[in-house]
C-alpha cells in the first residue's frame, strides 16, 4: 500500500518523455510509480488520494539564487517592498517610526530606484519623517542604501569622506553626501547598525520559508552566507532552525567571498563548510560578487557607459575582484571541491567569471563542478557559447527580462546599442546548449517562480506585478523561452545546480518534492502563465503548504 496517489490531471515530469503521465504514487517520501490508471491499483485503505481534477502536478520549484533570511527579517521591519512611490515610502517610514519609538534605528528595505529622480533618494526627504534617530534602508536589489542625516552624521560621512574602492557616495554639485550610498559605501553606515538577534533571524527564516513553500518552492540556494551588507550571517538562522527540526526546505549555502581579501581566506571557507554542514543545510558553494548593477553604473562593462544622450563616458563600471585574483581564487576553490556561484551583471564581469572557470579547468581538469553565473544581464555574443563549452550553468533571474520603469529610465539610455540588445539572452543560451537554472533573487524581486516563468516565456511583466505601469512591448522577443524549457530550468535545472539529483523531476525513485498548480498552464495562453497559483506543496511527500481553496 502506498501513502499518497496523485491522479486525474497532467503531470509535468521535467524529464525527456513526450507523453504526460496522469498519476503518481508516493511511499515513504519517494515516488514509487508514475503512469496512468494502473497506478491507482497501488492504493490501499490508508492511501491519501489527491484528485488533481485537471490541474497540473509539477516537481517542486527550486530557487537557485535567493536571500530568504534577509527577506524574512525585512518583512518583520519597515518593509517597503509592496509600495511603489516616494510618497508611499515616506509615509510607511514615518508610520513605522511613530509606532516603534523604542527602536534606536529605523531599519527596513525594499524601495525601488525608479521612484526617485536618477534612482537616488535623499536624506533631506527622510529627515522630514524621521530626524531623531538614524535610518538605514537598502533598496530592493541590495546594491544601494537610503539613509537620513542622522545616519550620515553618526558615520562621519561628509564632503571629505572618500569613496571606498568598491562603492560610491552619491553627492550634490558641491560634493556633499545626499543620502544614497552605492555598493561598498553602504558599509560606512551598515557596520554601525545594531546586530540582528538570533531570534529575529530564525523568525525571519521561518516566515520566508513559509512564503517560499506557498509558491511551490521546496529547495533553494541561499546566495550569501556570511557577513555582507548590514553585517549579519544567515548561517546562524539555518543552524538553529535545522537543529530545532523546523527547516523543511533543502538548502545549499553559498559562502561569501570577501572581495577585500585574497586566497588566505580559502582555508577558512573549507573550515566553515565542515562546521556548518547539517542535515538540510549544505554550504558547498562560494559566492563571488564580481560587479554591481547597471542602474548605478557599477556593473562591469567591456565598453564605457553612455551619458543618456548616446555619448560615451569614462566609466565602465567596477570589477570588485581583480581578474588575476579572481582566476587564482577559482583555481584554489575548485581544487577544494567548492562550487563557484558568481554574480555578474555586465558583459565584462560575465567574461571575467568565465575566464576564471576556464583557468580552473586548465589547472585542475574537468570534474562535475556545476559552477554557475547568476543574473547575466548583459552578455557579449562571443561569450554565449562558452557556457556550454566550459560546463557553466546559466543561472537566470528571468523576472528582470522585461521592459519596465527601471529598464526604460535607468538602464537602456546608459547602455546604448548594441549592448541593450545583448540583455538576458535566454534563447541564445538555450540554443547554444547551455544548461539553464532559475532563481528569483528575492527580496530583490518577487519569489514567485510562475511570475518569473511568465516573463521568460513572454518577455513581459505579468499584470499583477506591473506596479501600476501600462503593458510595455515584448522585450527582445527572440530571447523568449518555451514554457517547457522555462519550467524545466526552475525545477530540474536548479536541482542540478543544487546537486539535489534525486529531486527536480517526477520519476520513480526521486524524492516526492512536488507542487500542485491550480491549472495546466500549457492549456492556457502564455499571457496567463503569471495567473497560475500553487495550491499545495509537498516535501518528501509531506504537505508543507495548502491554499485555502486547495
Amino acid at each position: 500500500m502506498v501513502d499518497t496517489i496523485f491522479s486525474g490531471g497532467p503531470v509535468f515530469t521535467a524529464g525527456a518523455v513526450r507523453a504526460r503521465p496522469t498519476a503518481v504514487a508516493v511511499e515513504d517520501g519517494r515516488i514509487v510509480a508514475v503512469g496512468h490508471d494502473e497506478v491507482l491499483d497501488l492504493a490501499g485503505p490508508g492511501t491519501e488520494r489527491v484528485d488533481l481534477a485537471g490541474r497540473m502536478l509539477v516537481p517542486g520549484f527550486q530557487d537557485a539564487h535567493v536571500h530568504p533570511v534577509w527577506a524574512g527579517v525585512d518583512m518583520l521591519r519597515c518593509d517597503l517592498s509592496d509600495l511603489f512611490t516616494s510618497a508611499q515610502y515616506l509615509e510607511r517610514v514615518g508610520e513605522y517610526a511613530r509606532s516603534h519609538p523604542e527602536v534606536p534605528w529605523v531599519l527596513g528595505a525594499g524601495w525601488s530606484m525608479p521612484a526617485f529622480p536618477g534612482g537616488t533618494p535623499t536624506a533631506a526627504a527622510l529627515d522630514t519623517v524621521v530626524a531623531d534617530r538614524p535610518v538605514y534602508l537598502p533598496n530592493r536589489d541590495g546594491h544601494g542604501a537610503w539613509v537620513n542625516s542622522a545616519a550620515l552624521r553618526l558615520a562621519g560621512i561628509d564632503r571629505d569622506t572618500p569613496d571606498p574602492r568598491d562603492g560610491r557616495i552619491e553627492r550634490d554639485a558641491d560634493g556633499h553626501p545626499t543620502g544614497t550610498l552605492h555598493e561598498g559605501a553602504m558599509a560606512l553606515v551598515g557596520r554601525l547598525v545594531p546586530p540582528t538577534t538570533e531570534a529575529e533571524q530564525v523568525e525571519g527564516l521561518l516566515l520566508a520559508q513559509a512564503h517560499l513553500h506557498s509558491l511551490g518552492v521546496t529547495a533553494w540556494q541561499d546566495a550569501i552566507i556570511g557577513d555582507y551588507g548590514d553585517g549579519w550571517d544567515p548561517a546562524v538562522a539555518y543552524r538553529a532552525a535545522d537543529a530545532a527540526g523546523s527547516l523543511t526546505g533543502r538548502v545549499v549555502g553559498a559562502l561569501w567571498w570577501d572581495r577585500g581579501r585574497g586566497l588566505e581566506q580559502v582555508p577558512e571557507l573549507v573550515e566553515r563548510r565542515a562546521t556548518l554542514t547539517s542535515s538540510r543545510f549544505r554550504p558547498t558553494s562560494i559566492k563571488i560578487m564580481q560587479d554591481g548593477v547597471a542602474e548605478n553604473f557599477t556593473a562591469a562593462m567591456t565598453e564605457p557607459y553612455c551619458d543618456g544622450h548616446g555619448h560615451r563616458t569614462d566609466n565602465s563600471g567596477i570589477s570588485f575582484v581583480p581578474p588575476e585574483v579572481l582566476g587564482a581564487a577559482a583555481v584554489a576553490l575548485d581544487a577544494e571541491g567548492f562550487q563557484l556561484h558568481f554574480h555578474a551583471i555586465g558583459d565584462r564581469a560575465v567574461r571575467e567569471c568565465l575566464d576564471a572557470v576556464e583557468a580552473a579547468l586548465r589547472a585542475n581538469g574537468r570534474r562535475d563542478a556545476r559552477h554557475h553565473v547568476a543574473h547575466l544581464q548583459v552578455v557579449h555574443p562571443d561569450d554565449v557559447p562558452r557556457f556550454r563549452e566550459l560546463g557553466v550553468v546559466a543561472n537566470l533571474q528571468a523576472f528582470w527580462a522585461a521592459l519596465e520603469a527601471q529598464m526604460v529610465e535607468l538602464t537602456l539610455p546608459f547602455l546604448g546599442e548594441p549592448r541593450s540588445s545583448w540583455q538576458y539572452p535566454f534563447g541564445d543560451l538555450l540554443r547554444s546548449g547551455a544548461t539553464l537554472a532559475m532563481g528569483s533573487d528575492w527580496a530583490v524581486s518577487t519569489a514567485d517562480p510562475l511570475a518569473a516563468i511568465h516573463v521568460a516565456v513572454t518577455r513581459q511583466i505579468p499584470q499583477a506585478h506591473r506596479e501600476g505601469e501600462p503593458e510595455h512591448p515584448v522585450f527582445l522577443p527572440e530571447q523568449r523561452l518555451d514554457l517547457a524549457s522555462a519550467l524545466t530550468a526552475y525545477t530540474a535545472g536548479s536541482a542540478h545546480v543544487n546537486r539535489l539529483d534525486d529531486t527536480g523531476t517526477v520519476r520513480v525513485g526521486a524524492l516526492a518534492d512536488l507542487a500542485v498548480l491550480d491549472r495546466d498552464p500549457f492549456a492556457h495562453p502564455p499571457e496567463e502563465i503569471g495567473d497560475t497559483r500553487v495550491l499545495r506543496t509537498f516535501v518528501e511527500g509531506r504537505q508543507v503548504f495548502a491554499a485555502a481553496d486547495a
